[in-house]
């Protein structure tokens, strides 16, 4: 693998850390812990994801397969393991929570906290992860990335290919919707304003801001969720937007193929699986899940179901052609793209965030 990916790797980042502030204030709440327990019992295991298809993917993928061999039920809970709602969970002293679809940065801060297990490597095979994305607390599970999608119906023959051509409104004409929660964004803006993804880091703010301020006239909205970057585009708001890549394919579809993307100059992160030290359900059990989950084909379902790339590269070759083009980390799209700096985000990201939030709230 290329050493930037490597890089990528060593931490970990969070898109849902960036958008799920009011699901941590519900889930962190006696109440919604209360809640929460009452799903806790012998014989099961908790897994909890961000909602709406996520459980019922990750069940038939995994949680089925699991009972089916261990006897272990597998109970989906949708309410959105933010970082603070894992901590909640913890410092109650009684988590009714046992495995989380947790962001790597996250976990990776909790664990040096004592509030994350270290993943047991004797269970979990690190030889199915991609190079350089298994971490101390959290084991990777899947990636997405942020990727440019445009309306073909107004641009002809014209294809963009990279972050120039997103900000040239001259050659793209339209509007353009960007992420409101700022990752990837700044990285869009110099890439944009000629700087080299290998000099990306650390990121000029000053220019990346100057660039996005610049551009505020051609900016329709700033999406928040995936339902909100689709729409943008199918109504014919934007002529260009960039949104996840897990989105590419649906947002194809229900356009009947106007709306098209490009992997050129995308901007990769990855998914996780972690374990909340103190679990009902046991470690073990817990570190047995996600070991089953790392079988390529029950990858392969996820991806099917949700568009994440798989983490397991021997997915890779199960892929057609066709869905292969939808996934981030096949070989010919991710050496495409440019991976996020963990280590950046972990000491820049609030104040650059709260920069950027004035910026397009201005």
């Amino acid at each position: 693998m290329n050493d930037k990916f490597e890089k990528l790797g060593q931490i970990g980042m969070s898109r849902r850390r960036f958008t799920q502030m009011a699901a941590l204030l519900l889930s962190a709440s006696p109440v919604a812990l209360s809640a929460s327990r009452a799903l806790a019992a012998n014989g099961e295991l908790v897994f909890v994801n961000w909602g709406g298809d996520a459980g019922p993917a990750y069940d038939k993928a995994y949680g089925a397969a699991f009972k089916a061999d261990t006897g272990i039920t597998v109970k989906q809970d949708g309410s959105g393991p933010t970082e603070g709602a894992i901590a909640a969970q913890f410092k109650s002293g009684k988590p009714a929570w046992d495995i989380v679809d947790a962001d790597p940065f996250s976990a990776q801060t909790l664990g040096k906290k004592g509030m994350i297990e270290p993943i047991d490597y004797k269970i979990v095979d690190k030889s199915k992860m991609r190079p350089g994305f298994g971490w101390e607390y959290a084991a990777s599970t899947y990636f997405f990335s942020y990727i440019i999608a445009y309306d073909a119906s107004k641009f002809g023959d014209r294809v963009p290919t990279g972050m120039a051509d997103f900000f040239d409104v001259e050659k793209f004409p339209g509007k353009r919707s960007l992420y409101k929660w700022g990752a990837g964004m700044w990285e869009a803006a110099l890439l944009a304003d000629g700087v080299k993804p290998a000099e990306l880091y650390p990121l000029d703010l000053k220019r990346a801001h100057a660039k996005i301020a610049a551009f505020k006239d051609h900016i329709v909205s700033y999406w928040g969720g995936g339902a909100e970057s689709q729409s943008v585009l199918l109504n014919g708001e934007a002529s260009m937007a960039l949104i996840w890549s897990t989105r590419a394919g649906l947002i194809e579809k229900d356009s009947g193929g106007s709306i098209k993307f490009v992997w050129d100059q995308g901007l990769i992160s990855p998914g996780a699986m972690a374990v909340i030290k103190g679990n009902p359900g046991g470690k073990d059990a817990a570190m047995k899940f996600i070991a089953s989950a790392q079988d390529p084909k029950k990858q392969v379902v996820m991806f099917e179901m949700l568009g994440q790339g798989p983490a397991n590269p021997a997915a890779d070759s199960l892929l057609s052609p066709e869905q292969a083009r939808l996934s981030p980390v096949d070989p010919s799209n991710m050496v495409k793209q440019v991976p996020l700096d963990m280590e950046w985000y972990e000491t820049n990201y609030g104040p650059a965030l709260d920069e950027y939030t004035k910026i397009i709230s201005a």
